[in-house]
């Protein structure tokens, strides 16, 4: 007779703990004639890294679900408790529009209250970067962010910031993990009622003053501040996908001056089941197709779209043919870097020693600028919580002035240091503040964007992303990255010149399961490497022409 497979085993463990549960007992109880749904619910853990936890909603110790987020929060609080005073436990939480996404939070701060902790949370969702901001203004010890950003409408995630208001270390994640581990699903985690802890004084909601101190914060990094009616000529197509920005987006465009602003009204409301794109990343064409025939039926001179927790911000501008087309992540960064650095040397507020931060896959282009401008540029591993910790770095050395820019090619940009993550509410600000300086001087910002290639060079970047779904999927890409660590001389005909092993040189920043290629025909490179988020193997090409 052959031996259960342990992930039979348990399944059935969940069976038998989640009888009272009826909505749970029901979901286990229909997989249970389908192995193939039982193994790949419970044939492991939803692993807790960097980026805290990120899977498909559903039953499962491999899926994001009551049981799961409530484990996840007790490990969060044991550390809390092992690592703070107990003057100074407290925490931040928000959330996004995902379906479960209200549920999971109100969860994580009942257990976080339950342990001793005091919770503020806001009383709506709420995009990252002011969960970010909620962490440093509220002096909390940590913070939760419910939220799988731009991932398919089945995802959900969890994401924990530090004190600093940045993405938790390698280390405090390592640590996290360890506790989570010892902690059992279903006996191991305390827990309070969320209304419960509202009314004892444990839970409170975020006041209404911490959106307004984040909304003076972005504003105040505007570079037009003294003159609000250079914007009113500006028409602009905005959609927040059916997540969180909406209105922080609205309000912030409003208060700046912006009145000709069009939302694209099926994208509008929160919806965790994203009806017009089943990927609301603004990243993907599909997702910008909706906004972008709006912005064509009305003429407008940009559109712009925001993922489900507002980090993120895709652009697409008219071309002359009344066409649009959609800029790169890196040419909406490159933009924004040099109009950055122009207007401050304009307004001589461009510090002594300024920084620039960014991904080791964006751009080299920005290298250029920088030169120009006389910027240092700091490139740091994939994960805008990289740049973050730049940014804390310069504040510990009394040169937080000193950063002026941190973005990755992946859509994410933040010019302050009001938050530690990436912000598309400031991202948004910035971009219709660049369009109309230009536009008042005749450009479009194609136009300079072709500037800045005839000045600096053409650079052409892409990405290709490959899916590699379930366990087998997950084991196939380990060995096309054990492929590529083997002998390869040549990629697509071109000649390898050299290699860079992000997981075993030393390359000054930490290890990570990266490797980079320098093919023959000058400055082409290609940079592999596994999603941290998604099942997916990324490709980044570039090439300086």
């Amino acid at each position: 007779m052959s031996e259960k497979p342990y992930w039979m085993e348990r399944y059935e463990n969940w069976l038998k703990n989640t009888a009272d549960d009826a909505d749970m007992a029901a979901e286990l109880r229909s997989m249970q004639d389908n192995r193939e749904v039982v193994e790949s619910a419970f044939s492991k853990d939803l692993s807790f890294g960097t980026g805290g936890l990120r899977g498909i909603i559903g039953a499962g110790t491999d899926r994001m679900n009551r049981y799961t987020v409530a484990r996840a929060s007790q490990g969060v609080a044991s550390y809390i408790k092992e690592r703070f005073p107990e003057g100074d436990r407290k925490a931040a939480v928000s959330y996004d529009s995902r379906n479960k996404s209200r549920e999971f939070a109100e969860m994580a701060a009942g257990v976080l209250a339950a342990n001793g902790i005091d919770v503020w949370i806001y009383p709506e969702l709420m995009p990252t970067p002011c969960l970010s901001f909620a962490v440093r203004y509220l002096h909390c010890a940590m913070g939760v962010m419910i939220t799988a950003s731009h991932n398919p409408a089945e995802y959900n995630g969890y994401k924990v910031y530090g004190s600093d208001g940045g993405q938790i270390t390698l280390e405090a994640a390592s640590e996290i993990q360890g506790r989570i581990e010892k902690t059992d699903i279903f006996r191991g985690v305390e827990y309070l009622l969320f209304q419960d802890g509202l009314a004892s004084g444990r839970i409170h909601y975020i006041p209404s003053e911490v959106s307004t101190a984040y909304m003076e914060a972005v504003k105040g990094l505007s570079l037009e501040r003294e003159n609000a009616d250079i914007h009113k000529d500006l028409k602009i197509v905005y959609s927040p996908l059916n997540g969180t920005g909406l209105k922080p987006v609205l309000r912030a465009l409003k208060e700046m001056g912006y009145m000709d602003v069009t939302v694209v009204k099926e994208q509008e409301k929160p919806d965790g089941t994203f009806p017009t794109c089943r990927v609301p990343n603004p990243e993907l064409p599909e997702a910008m197709a909706l906004g972008i025939a709006y912005a064509e039926s009305s003429g407008a001179d940009l559109f712009f779209a925001t993922d489900p927790d507002c980090d993120r911000i895709g652009v697409a501008v008219r071309e002359e043919d009344g066409t649009y087309r959609i800029l790169t992540g890196n040419e909406t960064g490159i933009l924004l870097f040099d109009y950055i650095c122009r207007r401050r040397v304009e307004a001589g507020t461009m510090p002594e020693n300024p920084v620039l931060v960014k991904t080791i896959v964006t751009t080299d282009m920005a290298e250029r600028i920088a030169e120009h401008y006389g910027v240092s540029v700091v490139n740091v591993l994939t994960g805008f919580k990289y740049i973050g910790e730049q940014i804390g770095r310069l504040e510990s050395k009394h040169r937080k002035n000193d950063y002026i820019f941190g973005f990755e090619e992946s859509c994410g940009y933040l010019s302050g240091t009001h938050a530690r993550d990436k912000d598309a509410v400031n991202g948004a600000l910035l971009v219709c503040e660049m369009a109309s300086y230009y536009k008042r001087q005749g450009l479009s910002l194609l136009m300079r964007l072709e500037e800045l290639y005839k000045e600096y060079g053409y650079y052409i970047s892409e990405l290709k992303s490959y899916e590699f779904k379930g366990l087998q999927g997950q084991a196939d890409m380990k060995k096309v990255m054990k492929k590529l660590r083997g002998p390869v001389k040549e990629i697509a005909g071109l000649q390898v010149v050299s290699r860079t092993d992000y997981l075993k040189e030393e390359t000054g920043l930490p290890k990570s399961d990266v490797l980079k290629f320098v093919l023959e025909g000058g400055g082409c490179t290609l940079t592999v490497r596994p999603s941290g988020t998604e099942p997916k193997l990324k490709v980044y090409i570039s090439k300086m022409r």
